[in-house]
């Protein structure tokens, strides 16, 4: 029984270090009553439920959101590492496209240098102006974030692209770093979408 549980121990030890295991995942989470599944497949590969959260902008609700990654992600470091990720959210409350598009825009100017900033200057008016083009982000109405390295990131609403790929690199981890740089749009929720605790994702339901 011994020898058993040391290979088993050890077993898992070897998978643990070459990134083989399986990370401990959110059977299925829920925030503001939005139930967020358990795994999704992006380009080809699966991808699991790292943690989920709510968007609080002073006292209201904004969003839920979901984010999916293919190993266990607990620092921003990890998830600013090229690779496929999705980051999902379902709107909890009606929100114009003008709107969204300029918290992104400002949220993303405050995470990067003057230098940073003008070099992604045109994805930066491209997203604020397909958002714009949305005109209306109803309650309920789901957004998703595709990272895919080999694809670029792609928006989708309500099931339909809108527009094409953003392939610019610096441009996708300037979008990431709204939840996951320097200054997160919502330090609550960053914790939330690592699978922290947090007082985004503790008795919201």
């Amino acid at each position: 029984m011994k020898r058993k549980i040391f290979l088993s121990l050890s077993t898992l030890a070897v998978a643990a270090a070459t990134g083989l295991a399986a990370f401990p995942a959110f059977a299925q989470a829920t925030v503001g009553g939005i139930k967020f599944d358990p795994e999704v497949t992006v380009a080809g590969q699966k991808l699991q439920l790292n943690g989920a959260g709510l968007r609080i902008r002073a006292v209201f609700r904004v969003y839920a959101a979901g984010l999916y990654t293919p190993t266990k992600a607990t620092k921003n470091e990890d998830i600013l590492k090229p690779g496929v990720k999705r980051l999902q959210m379902v709107a909890l409350r009606d929100v114009g496209g003008d709107e969204f598009g300029k918290l992104f825009t400002r949220a993303m100017e405050a995470n990067a240098s003057r230098e940073e900033f003008s070099k992604s200057i045109n994805s930066v008016i491209r997203m604020g102006q397909i958002f714009a083009d949305a005109r209306q982000f109803a309650k309920g109405d789901v957004i998703i974030l595709d990272f895919v390295p080999t694809t670029g990131l792609v928006v989708t609403h309500k099931g339909k692209p809108l527009g094409d790929a953003f392939k610019e690199a610096e441009f996708q981890s300037l979008m990431l770093k709204i939840w996951f740089g320097a200054k997160p749009v919502d330090n609550e929720l960053r914790k939330a979408l690592l699978g922290e605790q947090s007082t985004a994702n503790t008795n919201v339901n």
